[in-house]
């Protein structure tokens, strides 16, 4: 066998199986992923079968973080292009970041609101009587002013 052969051969080549396992992620996420172009298609072994290398592992995991910091898909898809750009990667990496955490910053304070305005609806309900005088119920069913 030559040297490039055995190289090859030698490669560790991972199932989807594995490749979810130490990803953290679920098989048809990864080929959610791969039809998304999220993740590249891999080599296909003559049985047809998905043959990963450890770099989609790698991927994955940082797309499932990314995910977990609140970044969409479309959002993922453009930090793996600035991840490979050489030139721009780092100073669009963190425009990124700071835009995503500015998103974050107001849905907190969506949120926050949302709360106050439960928690108001919640301390004016009596807990008993009829339901027409519930107060949540009323708020509810009517259109803000």
């Amino acid at each position: 066998m030559n040297t490039s052969r055995r190289a090859a051969a030698q490669a560790p080549h991972l199932t989807i199986g594995r490749v979810a396992r130490a990803a953290g992620v679920g098989i048809d996420t990864i080929r959610y992923y791969e039809r998304e172009g999220l993740l590249p298609a891999p080599a296909r072994r003559i049985s047809g079968y998905r043959d990963y290398t450890p770099d989609a592992v790698t991927r994955l995991r940082f797309i499932r973080r990314a995910k977990e910091l609140g970044f969409t898909l479309p959002e993922i898809r453009e930090l793996l292009a600035l991840s490979a750009d050489r030139e721009r990667g780092v100073r669009g990496v963190k425009q990124r970041a700071v835009a995503r955490l500015a998103e974050i910053d107001r849905r907190i304070r969506e949120l926050k609101r949302v709360q106050r305005g439960l928690k108001n609806l919640i301390d004016a309900c009596p807990g008993h009587g009829a339901l027409e005088c519930c107060p949540i119920l009323t708020a509810l069913s009517h259109e803000e002013t």
